[in-house]
């Protein structure tokens, strides 16, 4: 992709990497992740401030969740030829225009329409925001610009969400969708300021949504993506039930700020590895998953081996995003957005399978075997991750 642009990845490659740019777009990954879960942690006062149950203000993440999968595609394949820049703040107005309805939301159409369009924006922005950090940074730095621009992940999910419920519960739900905006304009103020502008695909390059599907590697890696994927979100959705079925006295928000701790430390590992060690970071990585799964299987009910668990599991996600957006964008080039938009597809995809799946087995056989499943999945992506050595996740990267 930046053979394509020699001056500029000359000019580049002798300046540090772009940190304050960087800070920005995992601020603007923070506010993705916040939207998306935080009515998940304040079911109870929507379904009193709405007037309508608590299986029904559930349907507040569905539709976010809908939103980000049906819109994903089409945004980036429409806007793929526009400046990158402008693509950002428009996608942050987004947010601070769908979270400002939420907070002023009456009914739950009217909720449900908001949380619709913020998934569609949530769709956009990460579509482009992995091939934007990549590019604003000198191509040999571009493994570690993405490893900063996804910290804002696992510090939404370790800190933020937490942090959002707590402040619903003191003052009211409405008043933590207000927070959410106010901090989205924020970030779009510093944006404006610090992010530099890159251009977009040039029309020369581009190709259709079916021959990206077709470059040696897109497909496989879109695999690992829904089958490891799919092998967190089964435990992640259901820690809760796995915790209280286990008879552990660890509390579900504790557990998952430790596992938020370990992501950050993930985080750390790959961006020091992944620029020149992308395929054994992610085999080792998805390693750590059946590791875990393991640990959670022969440690049931040892609550030490569970916090173990969780904290090679949260080591194993931390850096997941990175090593999997890398790779995409390695593999397709500039038209790296596009197969990140089904990268974010297949993702989203695998968390209302990891949803739906993990429903049946908790009601069914109970939470206790999820571990079962999470090893069983990962196994599948480590084959498939191995599978992957030409144009995947190629030998010597």
């Amino acid at each position: 992709m930046t053979s394509t642009f020699p001056a500029a990845a000359l000019t580049r490659s002798r300046e540090p990497l772009p940190v304050p740019a960087l800070v920005v777009m995992a601020c603007t990954g923070f506010i993705v992740i916040m939207t998306e879960t935080l009515p998940a942690g304040l079911l109870p006062q929507l379904a009193g401030g709405l007037g309508v149950s608590e299986g029904g203000a559930g349907q507040l993440v569905s539709a976010y969740a809908i939103g980000t999968v049906l819109a994903a595609i089409p945004a980036i394949m429409l806007t793929r030829g526009a400046r990158r820049k402008p693509l950002l703040l428009a996608g942050l107005l987004g947010f601070l225009v769908a979270n400002t309805v939420t907070t002023l939301s009456s009914s739950l159409p009217v909720a449900l329409g908001a949380r619709f369009v913020a998934g569609a924006f949530s769709g956009l922005l990460w579509g482009m925001l992995a091939g934007y950090a990549r590019r604003i940074a000198a191509p040999e730095h571009a493994g570690r610009a993405l490893a900063i621009a996804m910290t804002g992940t696992p510090v939404a999910l370790s800190v933020g969400t937490p942090l959002g419920a707590w402040l619903g519960s003191a003052a009211g739900w409405r008043w933590a969708f207000v927070a959410m905006s106010l901090l989205t304009a924020v970030v779009m103020v510093f944006a404006w300021f610090l992010v530099p502008d890159v251009a977009g695909q040039r029309a020369r390059t581009r190709v259709p949504l079916a021959q990206v599907l077709g470059i040696p590697g897109v497909s496989t890696i879109l695999v690992v993506v829904f089958v490891w994927m799919l092998a967190h979100n089964l435990l992640y959705t259901y820690i809760a039930p796995y915790l209280r079925q286990t008879h552990l006295a660890l509390r579900p928000d504790i557990a998952l700020v430790v596992f938020g701790v370990a992501a950050l430390a993930g985080i750390w590992i790959t961006g020091v590895f992944i620029d020149h060690a992308l395929r054994r970071l992610t085999l080792v990585s998805v390693s750590l998953f059946i590791v875990s799964g393991a640990t959670f299987v022969l440690g049931q009910g040892v609550l030490v081996l569970v916090l173990l668990a969780i904290v090679l599991w949260g080591i194993a996600f931390g850096g997941a995003a990175t090593h999997l957006q890398t790779a995409m964008g390695e593999a397709a080039g500039e038209n790296g957005d596009v197969a990140n938009a089904l990268l974010t597809t297949s993702f989203n995809l695998a968390i209302f399978a990891g949803g739906a799946l993990g429903a049946v087995v908790v009601d069914g056989i109970g939470a206790s075997v999820l571990p079962a499943g999470m090893i069983v999945l990962a196994l599948i992506a480590l084959v498939t991750v191995g599978c992957g050595r030409r144009a995947a996740f190629p030998a010597g990267r």
